[in-house]
């Protein structure tokens, strides 16, 4: 078998589904300009609108519906040039758009598209001078955001106009130029609705900005039990039980989570805990599983025995495709034939493991795998991906590794191949720029429930716990609320407002409201792939721009009513530093139909600085139950945006969204690892064309006015099965600046469905037949 490229004409399971060719009546600005028609023009008092001059090339829209919207898109020109057609973003009620590149003078045409109610109206067109007269303040932001709080808080208000001044009302009228003036920061220390306007003498008064406080009268988290029942889908073995009795409820479990057919999209969940000690067991690991040790360290429990994931089910037919939902952490195990076997694809990570011999990234039938991700892991042995077609291993240790198909990236990992892309195709970077591994449970000495913080590193390499135990902080599980069966959005709320830390048992959770995240250091830890629906087209949950939040182990799973985001870190406009204690958000995996017929127009939204992105799977699902996946069915704009400044991106899987699948506009990121394969059930190209005036849209973007942007190892690939005529001008769509700089790129036609002109901007070459890559080694 050749390890370095796919066998040609190769069946992709995952494709099974079937995708009608229906007609994309979803992006209504290019049906409105192509003049098919469209939503008839609303009255003024609908809205109010204006623009704001930022400096002197920037300019911000900003439209304040007067009832609540699902969405605005704004429709703009500069200069008669080609029009722009674009998703503004949300802030506090009034949606917002920056438009750069600008010179006194400058003329911007421009209108909108607004939801209300269902139906959807366009505006007038509206004129704006860069450098006129007609310009109005922009609207003021807050900080902290509106939300629900445990405790007094302080409130600034910003306006991004230089020179203008703030007034607002604290007692839900509308703010005028003679109502109370800003100077400093409000103390809210009672339930109260902020109402703000920018002004500035000569210029138009800004939009109203609104933002709502809760204020909690907890001083913190009432406590919980340190001991608690984590309900029955969490299995707590203890090393006293006899070994007959574990086997005969790891085999129970699997055979109720293994069938691709039946379990990929079932609502059961379930975790198996192992208490500190050793076992001989062999765990084959299901759908929906979370396999972990309760020891402090990884060898606090040791596996006589296997833990194992393989091409199980006759309908698999030898590949490892669709092996997803599932994950290993915090244990030893000395493999019962010498190699431990963990075939995934994605949303299954390996963390924390000590494997005593082999690792096996490949099915025993060597059948294909579709990529996945290891992190803080030792492997004494070889570790071998063989027919893996991309993986990502992150601060860990290996004896040695074999294999390669298209994209295999290691960062801080001793033992990992030299930098050889694209023949063998390995990119190799010697440290990881910051990393902080992720939460976990474990037992203390006095059988007490504890949830361990491992500290932030800096160039880091090798597992955290080499050279003895991992740094960090422990929290009691008297901080944490269990949530289980039976909560609800309200619940989860009331604790979250009370202080408390979130622990999620396995389980589907559908949510009425969103959850808002508030408190720096808050812990969200999820085992066995607990599932957030958001339901009436909520946003699932919001994190506010504060210190240090982790969220780990979580499925956001789109509701049948769109929401605009799944999830959000950092209100629009967020800018303070977090360099020293940042977000994370790590192991969180977001669905798009599938398993219901969901809808969202992003999936992660991230505005704090300095967060860090470790291992995340956005997938606009392309198969799935029947009703659950098609054109106009399962739609979603964009996996994931960053707007943040520093934020860093380690194992980046986005898959199959309508249009940019990532949009990054925050200055300083940095993506190591970067896998996507764009949506395969394009109707035709018409539905399917940028912006920026070429075929298709770019999987990864790079905001035009970035200036500083790195990324290494990045994949891209197309299978357009419902469409082969449909073309994509390229993958990635990046500035061309000296702070720009992309490493070891490829894209892949798969089974030559479609293709792709150029690999970045325009350089690389088409996507050959055969499923053979393009590669660019360096960009620029």
């Amino acid at each position: 078998m050749n390890l370095r490229s796919p066998l040609p004409g190769r069946r992709r399971l995952r494709r099974r589904g079937r995708l009608a060719a229906l007609v994309f009546a979803a992006c209504s600005a290019l049906l409105l300009v192509a003049g098919l028609g469209g939503p008839a023009a609303a009255a003024a008092p609908d809205y109010t609108q204006s623009v704001a001059q930022l400096s002197a090339a920037q300019a911000q829209i900003s439209f304040t519906p007067a009832t609540t919207a699902l969405y605005v898109d704004v429709h703009y020109a500069v200069n008669s040039s080609g029009q722009q057609n674009l998703r503004m973003t949300n802030n506090s009620g009034t949606w917002q758009q920056t438009v750069g590149s600008l010179a006194t003078g400058s003329v911007l045409d421009y209108w909108f598209t607004y939801e209300k109610s269902g139906p959807q109206f366009d505006t007038p067109h509206f004129t704006y001078t860069q450098g006129g007269s007609s310009t109005a303040v922009a609207a003021p932001t807050f900080t902290p955001p509106g939300g629900t709080y445990a405790t007094t808080q302080s409130v600034t208000l910003a306006s991004a106009t230089s020179g203008s001044s703030i007034r607002y009302t604290v007692d839900g009228s509308t703010p005028t130029a003679s109502s109370t003036p800003y100077t400093g920061p409000i103390t809210v220390s009672a339930t109260t609705t902020l109402n703000a306007i920018g002004v500035q003498a000569g210029v138009a008064s800004s939009a109203v900005s609104s933002a709502s406080y809760t204020i909690g009268v907890s001083a913190g988290c009432p406590t919980q039990s340190d001991t608690p029942n984590f309900g029955p889908n969490v299995r707590v073995f203890d090393p006293s039980m006899s070994a007959a009795t574990i086997q005969a409820q790891l085999d129970a479990d699997f055979n109720a989570q293994k069938d691709t057919l039946t379990a990929q999209f079932a609502d059961r969940r379930v975790a198996h805990l192992f208490k500190p000690g050793t076992y001989n067991v062999h765990d084959n690991v299901g759908f929906y599983t979370s396999v972990a040790g309760l020891g402090q360290n990884p060898d606090g429990v040791t596996i006589n025995g296997d833990i194992t994931v393989d091409a199980f089910n006759a309908s698999d037919q030898g590949q490892a495709l669709q092996n997803f939902w599932r994950s290993a952490e915090n244990m030893a195990v000395n493999p019962s034939s010498g190699a431990d076997r963990w075939a995934v694809a994605q949303a299954a990570p390996f963390r924390r493991m000590d494997i005593r011999g082999d690792l096996q990234l490949y099915p025993a039938s060597y059948g294909y795998a579709s990529g996945g991700y290891t992190a803080d892991t030792k492997v004494s042995g070889q570790a071998a991906s063989i027919s893996q077609q991309q993986w990502y291993t992150r601060d860990s240790q290996l004896g040695s590794w074999a294999g390669g198909v298209w994209n295999m990236v290691f960062s801080g990992t001793s033992g990992a191949p030299a930098n050889t892309f694209p023949n063998p195709p390995e990119t190799t970077l010697g440290t990881t720029p910051v990393s902080r591994d992720v939460p976990y449970l474990y037992l203390d000495g006095t059988g007490k429930y504890r949830v361990f913080q491992p500290s932030l590193r800096t160039n880091a390499s090798g597992p955290s716990w080499a050279n003895g135990s991992t740094p960090g902080t422990s929290t009691p599980m008297s901080q944490f609320y269990v949530v289980k069966a039976g909560d609800t959005a309200s619940t989860i709320n009331t604790a979250l407002s009370q202080g408390c830390n979130l622990f999620f048992t396995p389980g589907v959770y559908h949510l009425n409201q969103t959850l808002n995240v508030t408190k720096a250091g808050t812990v969200v830890l999820g085992i066995g792939y607990p599932t957030l629906v958001p339901d009436n087209g909520v946003n699932a949950m919001q994190v506010a721009d504060v210190d240090g939040v982790r969220l780990k182990g979580l499925l956001f799973d789109a509701g049948t009513t769109n929401s605009q985001a799944l999830l959000t870190v950092g209100p629009s406009g967020s800018s303070a530093s977090h360099a020293a204690n940042p977000t994370t958000i790590q192991d969180v995996f977001f669905r798009i139909g599938g398993a219901i017929a969901g809808k969202a127009t992003t999936s992660l939204i991230v505005n704090s600085g300095n967060a860090i992105i470790d291992h995340i799977w956005a997938w606009r699902a392309d198969h799935g139950n029947a009703g659950t996946v098609g054109w106009t069915t399962n739609t979603a704009d964009t996996g994931l945006i960053v707007n943040g400044n520093n934020v860093l991106a380690t194992g980046l899987f986005v898959e199959h969204y309508q249009k940019y699948e990532v949009i990054w506009n925050g200055q300083n990121g940095k993506t190591i690892f970067f896998q996507n394969e764009m949506p395969y059930d394009v109707p035709n190209q018409a539905s399917w064309n940028s912006p920026a005036g070429v075929n298709g849209y770019a999987a990864y973007k790079v905001g035009a006015n970035v200036t500083s942007h790195e990324a290494w190892g990045l994949g891209s690939y197309n299978f357009f099965n419902v469409n082969p005529a449909v073309n994509s001008y390229h993958a990635f769509e990046v500035p061309n600046a000296a702070g720009v700089r992309f490493h070891d790129l490829l894209t892949v036609s798969l089974n030559y469905q479609g293709t792709i002109t150029h690999v970045i901007n325009d350089a690389g070459g088409v996507t050959p037949p055969g499923t053979v890559p393009s590669n660019v080694v360096s960009y620029p």
